[in-house]
């Protein structure tokens, strides 16, 4: 993506494992931020599908890492080499200007302190899906927890101040987005549009006691190993 930019490098950061069915429309998405984007970072945990050529042909750079989101995103960060970084869901498409709203994000000194991510919805028309959104926004704006579903944005070197994503196979979002904390996020004004098939196929109710489930366990001291077990 080599065009000409008059905001510092943005570097997209997106974990993939055979994610070629929705992989298509995220990378799509992040054409209309030509000017802002400076690069995307495929960290790809072994995927056997037709991933890795979908990504090389939108121009996307892929790189190999361990299996496991934690431990892919950490790895495309080391290498990508934006002055910011974007974290993104392989199947989360950005929405309507989203470029525009990171754009004001940077470009505001104090951000270099904080971190940025995006509203979330989902991509069906059930009335379940909106109830969900209004349980998310209320998440994020009374806990200061929004999950790696909605995009991270910070810059670099705040980044690495934090530590990092930790080399876990689940809850590497909640762990990172608890040592940003609540004052030092802040939401950015276009949506993150994530795949609703999960809690298509497993009910909404069931789906979303599960993520409840995961996130207490991990509060209260389980290893990511054996909540990855319940989260499927």
């Amino acid at each position: 993506m080599g065009a000409i930019h008059s905001s510092p490098p943005l570097s997209v950061v997106i974990p993939t494992l055979d994610a070629a069915a929705q992989l298509g429309p995220t990378l799509a998405a992040l054409e209309n931020g030509r000017d802002i984007v400076h690069e995307i970072v495929i960290a790809d945990g072994g995927s056997v599908d037709a991933t890795t050529m979908l990504a090389a042909g939108h121009g996307a750079r892929v790189i190999r890492a361990p299996r496991g989101r934690g431990l892919q995103l950490a790895a495309g960060a080391r290498g990508a080499q934006g002055e910011w970084l974007m974290f993104l869901h392989a199947d989360t498409r950005l929405g309507p200007g989203w470029s525009a709203a990171l754009r004001r994000f940077i470009a505001e000194p104090e951000n270099a302190g904080r971190a940025g991510y995006f509203r979330f919805r989902l991509d069906d028309e059930a009335s379940e899906a909106r109830r969900l959104e209004q349980i998310v926004a209320w998440r994020c704006r009374v806990l200061g927890l929004p999950y790696g579903d909605q995009g991270l944005v910070l810059r670099r070197d705040f980044y690495g101040k934090l530590g990092g994503f930790p080399l876990l196979p689940l809850m590497e979002d909640v762990a990172l987005v608890r040592r940003i904390g609540k004052r030092r996020l802040v939401l950015l004004e276009a949506d993150a549009v994530t795949s609703a098939a999960r809690y298509r196929s497993e009910g909404y109710v069931r789906r979303s006691l599960r993520n409840i489930g995961c996130l207490g366990c991990y509060f209260m001291g389980v290893p990511p190993r054996l909540i990855l077990r319940l989260y499927g």
